[in-house]
């Protein structure tokens, strides 16, 4: 089996075209300098790991979480240094994952407090095979917050596409099979407070679902 939580999870920062644009005017100031020359990884431990329909906690003091619904691109054999031409020759399959953090401001520091929680990423362990998915970038991402419709995002407005993201990262990172990339944060991914209901639907895949419960 693929999925499993001994597998690396890397997300990827401002990877959607309106999340840059939002900050256009602070990407020239300190501590930037200027936009994102390379994408801004961060690791989910593999304690993050949640399953479908089990409950993400929201830690003491904090009043809401960011629900980051996404498309997570699984790793099907030793990716290093691949060419974005061949990249999805590299991808074992997708699946649906919902990035769960503590709202921050700052991306250029790891955000290992808002981040790396227990049980903070909760991943579908129903893969779909590549083939299931023609165009990885031509893919609708919903999230739901107690069964509202409260963000639509598109792979078609990546920064970097599938098969960019693939070869920017193996450039300076190998990628090993059953690890999972996540394509990106929508831009003003909705919050879930404790006690609600969160979905998230993916073009192509059964649901993914959670609930927030308060520690």
């Amino acid at each position: 089996m693929l999925l499993e939580r001994g597998n690396a999870v890397y997300g990827v920062a401002l990877n959607f075209r309106a999340s840059l644009e939002a900050l256009d005017g602070q990407l020239y100031q300190d501590p930037y300098k200027k936009p994102p020359q390379a994408p801004i990884l961060y690791i989910r431990p593999h304690t993050t790991w949640n399953t479908h329909g089990a409950a993400i906690p929201l830690p003491a003091g904090v009043e809401a979480l960011k629900m980051g619904g996404t498309l997570g691109i699984v790793i099907g054999r030793t990716a290093c240094g691949v060419k974005a031409q061949d990249a999805l020759d590299y991808v074992a399959g997708y699946t649906v994952v919902i990035d769960a953090s503590i709202p921050h401001a700052s991306y250029y520091r790891p955000a290992i407090r808002e981040r790396c929680r227990d049980r903070f990423c909760s991943i579908s362990l129903a893969m779909a095979e590549r083939n299931a998915l023609p165009d990885p970038n031509q893919v609708e991402v919903r999230i739901h917050i107690n069964g509202e419709l409260r963000c639509t995002a598109s792979t078609r407005d990546l920064v970097r596409p599938i098969e960019t993201l693939l070869a920017d990262v193996t450039e300076f990172l190998t990628l090993r099979r059953g690890d999972i990339l996540l394509a990106g944060e929508p831009h003003d991914a909705p919050l879930a407070r404790a006690g609600d209901h969160v979905q998230v639907d993916v073009d192509g895949f059964a649901s993914l679902r959670c609930e927030v419960a308060a520690e």
